[in-house]
């Protein structure tokens, strides 16, 4: 059994996909800091100053009982969600653009057309002639 697990983490797929995980973490882990320490704090002055996370729609308000205990509030938290699913949205857009860049950086230059050798033109104009004038 030692033997067959050695062989499986020694092919190459095992190892690129260990190396692929590890680089997303970090990469990760950078974009996560990206959005939640300059692209949300710009949407929520966007957005009059409130964090989307603190937004919530409450059925039942805090009150204070007859023996004087607190009640807790009964809402609705959707600014958590939203805020959720605008992390991933953005993260999923961050990413998206960075890797568009690297690609647009890593695409080969496109060259124009080499001109072929006077000597090939020549040799396209003989055959050129003797198709269009076959000798007799």
């Amino acid at each position: 059994m030692f033997k067959e697990f050695r062989a499986f983490i020694a092919r190459g797929n095992v190892v690129d996909l260990a190396v692929a995980v590890v680089i997303g973490a970090a990469f990760g882990k950078i974009v996560t800091a990206l959005v939640d320490g300059i692209i949300m704090p710009l949407v929520g002055a966007m957005l009059g100053g409130a964090s989307v996370s603190d937004w919530k729609y409450v059925l039942r308000p805090g009150t204070v009982d007859a023996s004087g205990a607190q009640v807790a509030e009964v809402a609705v938290a959707y600014g958590a969600f939203l805020q959720a699913a605008l992390d991933f949205l953005l993260v999923a857009l961050v990413i998206f653009l960075l890797l568009r860049a690297y690609n647009r950086v890593r695409r080969p230059v496109e060259t124009a057309p080499v001109a072929p050798p006077e000597e090939v033109v020549l040799l396209r104009q003989i055959r050129d002639a003797l198709q269009a004038h076959p000798p007799a």
